[in-house]
């Protein structure tokens, strides 16, 4: 019924995939093609998460332009090593269009993410959202909390 698209679809995205050892080759054959079905939404390497065409998350402020101050802070200060550490996660990211680069005296309507490189090499994206979390209009139906 797929054929060849949903073959090179396995090879291809669900190469690293962990697919249960305690289901039947005919389970996996229906989850292998559940995924294809709906492939769309999942990210990629062509779309990566958080940048899915037709699926994009609207932030909706409770409060109009200009902005006030605890919005609008300027970017972190680093030091050259951290820079130099930040420069291959950023190319990366701005590549894959997750982020964009800001012009001077543009406004933005989040705070500014920071981008934090560890000892081992690995970095990590983190921000600090409380302040949009104070000026943003809740969910109608938020998740419950248990």
């Amino acid at each position: 019924m797929y054929g060849i698209d949903l073959e090179r679809f396995k090879s291809e995205q669900l190469n690293e995939a962990e697919i249960s050892l305690h289901i039947t080759d005919k389970q996996e054959s229906e989850i292998s093609a559940l995924l294809y079905d709906h492939k769309e939404a999942f990210s990629s390497d062509k779309e990566p998460l958080g940048a899915i065409v037709g699926h994009e998350v609207a932030i909706i402020l409770n409060i109009k332009r200009p902005y006030p101050p605890l919005l609008r802070r300027p970017s972190y200060p680093e030091s050259p090593k951290s820079r130099e550490a930040l420069e291959i996660p950023i190319k990366e990211l701005l590549d894959l269009g997750v982020i964009r680069k800001v012009v001077h005296n543009e406004e933005v309507e989040i705070p500014t993410p920071v981008i934090v490189a560890w000892n081992n090499g690995k970095s990590g994206m983190v921000g600090y959202f409380r302040a949009l979390n104070t000026y943003t209009v809740p969910d109608m139906y938020p998740i419950p909390k248990t």
